[in-house]
Parts: C-alpha cells; sequence; structure tokens
C-alpha cells in the first residue's frame, strides 16, 4: 500500500501528452479553422476571378467615380455625380428609416407589451389583436397594403394647386401640414450659420450639468431628501441653450483659432510621416488595450490570472494593430492620403462654419423652420423640397417595419415582466408605490435585463427587413445598387457593398446592445 500511494500522486500530477492537453487542443482547433477559411476564401476569389475572365466580364470598382446618369426620388442627393455617391444616398436612406424606426418600435412595443398585462379587459384584448393581426401575416404583405391605403384611402394635390399658374390655392392646416396621396410633409427644421457656436455653449452646459447633477446626488444620499438630480440636469442644459440662442456669435473666432491651424497642420503634412503616424497609433492603442486588459485582471498578488480565452483576445489585439501596419504600410498606401484629405476636409468645413455664424448678438440662429411647400413638375404637383417630406413608398415600408417589429418587441417586453419576480410587485405595492412608479422604478429596469439580449435580435431584423422597400420604390440601398449593377453590370461588387454594408450596420447595433447589456448587468459583490 505503501509503494502504490506515491505511484498514484505522480500519476495524478503528470501532465497529459500534448494531443490530449485541452489547451492545446483548443489553440489548434481555432488556428486550423482560421487557415482553412483563409485558404477557402482564397480558392474562391482565384476560381471566381478564372470563371469572370473566361467569360469576358470586367470586374472592379471603378463604376463608383462614374457619373451613374440617374435620379433618385429621394435623399440627401437626388442627382447623384458618381455612383459611390448614389450608393452612399441609398445608405442614408437606410439608416435613417432603420434608426427612427428602432426608437419608434421600442417605445410602441413596450406600451403595447405592457397593455398586454393590463388589469383593462378591453385593453389587454387589443393589445392581444393587435400582436396577433400583425406578428402573422408576412411583412411584405404589411408593406403593400401601407402603400395601397396610402395611394386610395389619402387625395391627390389636384385642389391645392391652380392649374394655370401652379400655385398652391390651399392646403389642410392652412399649409403647415400637407397630406396627399404621395406622402405626408410637414414643417422642417434644420440647422441655421449659428448651429456650431451654439453647440459649444450646449456641450458646456453639459458638463455643468453633469456637475450639478452629481452634487444633487451626493446631497440626495447625505440628507435622504429628493433632490431630483436628472431634471436639474435638463433644467441647466436647456438655461445654457437659451442663454446661447442669444449670444452664440461670440464664439464666431473659434473657426481661425483651432480648426484652421489644424487644417494647415494636415495640408503640411508628408504623406509618409502619416502613414508611420498611423502605424504608431495602432501599436499603441493595443499596448494601452492590453495593459488595461492585465490590470483589470490583476489580483492583489501583482499577478494577472489569464484563461485560454484572455491570452487569445491579447494575442488578436496584438494581431490587429500588425495588421494595420501593414495595410498602412503595403498593402493599400492609399488609405492613409484618403484619411488625410477626409480629415483636412473636415476641418476645412469646420473652419468655415465657425466663419459663417459670426455676425452681432442675436443674428443667425442656430435653427430654422421651412414650411412644406408644393410644386408642380410638367403637368403634376409634388411635394416640394422645403418641407420635411414622408414620401408614399418610406411611409409604407415605415410603418410597416415599425408595426411589423413592435408585435415582437411587445411579446418580449410582456415575457421580460413575467420573469421579475412576483415579491417584487408585492414589496413595491407594500411601501404604497403607484403602479406607474413601479412599473418605472421597479419592474421595467428589471424587466428590460432579461429582454435587451432578444430586443438586439430585433432591432437587426428590422435594419434587414427594410431592403423590402424594393417592392414599393422607396430609395433605399437595395434599390439603388440594382439600378446601379443594371446599368454597369458589376453585380458581383454591388452585392459585396451590400454585404459589407448590411454586416457593418449589425455589428453596430450589437456593440450598442452589448453595452447597455454590460451595464444592465447585476453587479456581483
Amino acid at each position: 500500500m505503501t509503494d502504490t500511494q506515491p505511484s498514484l500522486q505522480l500519476a495524478a500530477t503528470a501532465k497529459p501528452p500534448f494531443y490530449r492537453d485541452a489547451t492545446f487542443v483548443k489553440w489548434l482547433v481555432q488556428v486550423a479553422t482560421l487557415v482553412v477559411t483563409l485558404f477557402a476564401i482564397g480558392f474562391l476569389a482565384r476560381e471566381a476571378g478564372d470563371s469572370l475572365r473566361a467569360k469576358s466580364i470586367q470586374t472592379g470598382f471603378g463604376f463608383l467615380d462614374v457619373d451613374p446618369a440617374i435620379s433618385l426620388g429621394e435623399g440627401i442627393d437626388t442627382d447623384p455625380a458618381t455612383g459611390g455617391r448614389a450608393l452612399w444616398v441609398g445608405m442614408v436612406n437606410t439608416i435613417r428609416m432603420a434608426a427612427a424606426g428602432i426608437v419608434l418600435a421600442t417605445i410602441l412595443g413596450t406600451l403595447i407589451g405592457i397593455g398586454r398585462l393590463s388589469s383593462n379587459w378591453l385593453v389587454a384584448k387589443l393589445a392581444s389583436g393587435f400582436i396577433e393581426y400583425m406578428r402573422n401575416i408576412p411583412l411584405l404583405v404589411h408593406i403593400i397594403l401601407f402603400f395601397v391605403t396610402i395611394a386610395v384611402v389619402f387625395p391627390d394635390f389636384g385642389e391645392n394647386v391652380d392649374p394655370v399658374t401652379g400655385e398652391v390655392t390651399q392646403g389642410p392646416w392652412n399649409g403647415v401640414i400637407h397630406v396627399s396621396n404621395k406622402g405626408f410633409s410637414v414643417p422642417r427644421v434644420h440647422i441655421e450659420d449659428g448651429f456650431y457656436q451654439w453647440l459649444i455653449i450646449v456641450v458646456i452646459g453639459c458638463f455643468a450639468a453633469r456637475w450639478i447633477s452629481r452634487q444633487r446626488r451626493i446631497t440626495r444620499d447625505q440628507t435622504g431628501n429628493e433632490t431630483y438630480p436628472l431634471i436639474s440636469a435638463l433644467g441647466v442644459v436647456a438655461a445654457f441653450g437659451a442663454i446661447g440662442w442669444f449670444i452664440h456669435p461670440i464664439f464666431g473666432f473659434v473657426g481661425d483659432l483651432l480648426f484652421a491651424p489644424i487644417r494647415d497642420l494636415i495640408d503640411a503634412t508628408p504623406p509618409n510621416l502619416v502613414q508611420l503616424l498611423l502605424c504608431v497609433v495602432a501599436i499603441i492603442a493595443a499596448g494601452l488595450w492590453i495593459k488595461g486588459f492585465f490590470d483589470a485582471r490583476r489580483t492583489p498578488g501583482d499577478s494577472a490570472k489569464l484563461t485560454d480565452d484572455d491570452w487569445f483576445r491579447v494575442i488578436f489585439a496584438g494581431f490587429a494593430a500588425a495588421t494595420a501596419c501593414v495595410v498602412f504600410l503595403v498593402l493599400w498606401p492609399g488609405l492613409s492620403s484618403w484619411l488625410v484629405n477626409s480629415s483636412r476636409d473636415l476641418f476645412d468645413v469646420l473652419a468655415n462654419k465657425f466663419g459663417e455664424g459670426r455676425g452681432n448678438i442675436g443674428d443667425d440662429p442656430p435653427f430654422g423652420v421651412s414650411m412644406p411647400d408644393i410644386e408642380k413638375r410638367g403637368n403634376f404637383a409634388n411635394m416640394g423640397p422645403a418641407g420635411l417630406n414622408l414620401t408614399q413608398g418610406f411611409a409604407a415600408v415605415f410603418f410597416g417595419v415599425v408595426l411589423y417589429t413592435a408585435a415582437f418587441v411587445a411579446e418580449i417586453v410582456r415575457g421580460g415582466i413575467l420573469a421579475v419576480p412576483k415579491g417584487q410587485t408585492e414589496a413595491a405595492l407594500a411601501v404604497g408605490l403607484r403602479r406607474s412608479t413601479m412599473l418605472r422604478r421597479v419592474i421595467l429596469p428589471q424587466a428590460f435585463r432579461v429582454s435587451l439580449p432578444p430586443l438586439g435580435n430585433q432591432y437587426l431584423n428590422l435594419t434587414k427587413n427594410t431592403s423590402l422597400a424594393i417592392a414599393v420604390g422607396y430609395t433605399d440601398v437595395v434599390q439603388v445598387g440594382q439600378t446601379i449593377f443594371n446599368q454597369t453590370g458589376r453585380s458581383l461588387e454591388v452585392f459585396i457593398i451590400w454585404m459589407l454594408f448590411y454586416l457593418a450596420c449589425s455589428l453596430t447595433i450589437s456593440v450598442v446592445v452589448n453595452f447597455f447589456n454590460v451595464r444592465l448587468k447585476i453587479v456581483e459583490r
């Protein structure tokens, strides 16, 4: 028995062979997967290139710099000078619809989800009926139904335009709001020359509001009295904004003092030096991230205990910095020139904008309001560019994706509320909280901790569902891309742009959702 115990101890502490080591196997599988993936991408790219050359099909992204000779229905530029500009207009239209849709679908879905749990029979049944109707009919059917409804139900512009002069003769609500079968037009708020100077004062107000809010919280914790830190902070920002409305021209010197010298410095910087500086920035950023990563995992014994996944993150950060250096110096040296030119143009615009806002106190207000107008193009009346226009296609897609997504958001919110322990509700009622206060301060904060991950999936679905806008002719990135590759034949390149665009949108939404998901996570003590 005595001779057996050392043998058992040696067998228990002996290191397994490398092919059975979990750490080695994990790294081997990951590296092998990466190599196979890169090899497959290279093989497929080479085969695709050979097939295209055999069929005499030209490839390349040169069409992005060529005038597509197309007119777009709506957007920041209805007559784009290049194919790249046209695609950018479509991207902006898609982002605008997705961003506004996510906000509205979240608010509407939350209210409907709460309504389905209401003790009021009518409210609960209406919420249930809305959810069942919207989510059990395909989204494309909803979009087409909204499109047809707008075209049939609402009147045309004929009664509002003089047939001879083309001038507006009358309009609903004295011309403030125009409603027609071509869409809706409301007053549009736009920035004026004084906006940038006014924004400086508002930013200063935000810092002051943060300090006031912190002091209010300290006073509340010390005295136990309600000090309303959020309301106080908003009041400070509003006060700075109101004062800045009148005194903002005093900051007109910022353009010449700050942005113009930066623009001149960029102009005088040699391109090779810019490449080296970008590499140094990438290396320093990776080094700082790795240092912070080690510091966050440092133990009281002054040693960082890292898992295999932690080492993978550290190695990936170093690999990303090395890749950036290779891109800037070898593979794509023109990228640094593009970044320099873009930065120079940005600071040039800022210098000019601040210069335009100079004037007497009270001149050049930060914002202006443009009333909706109607213009006659040929024999047909249409919404003019002055107002904020919700075209027929945009309205159909927007209402379709918002209401459709809101039905799923409502079910997610309802499930999150039901996941909150019943004792939380009973405790809130026991201390005398009103139901609205209980929902806002007790139930919903805990419910969104459960609901946020599936909500992120719905936000991704909403963004990708906007591609159905092509069915009603709305000028989104898919519709513009289809028009361009019909003219140029560069379908593969356009598909690559589509993939990269939607990938960027998905990753951005995921990063934002994960940020709030971490903030809502229960802190372990």
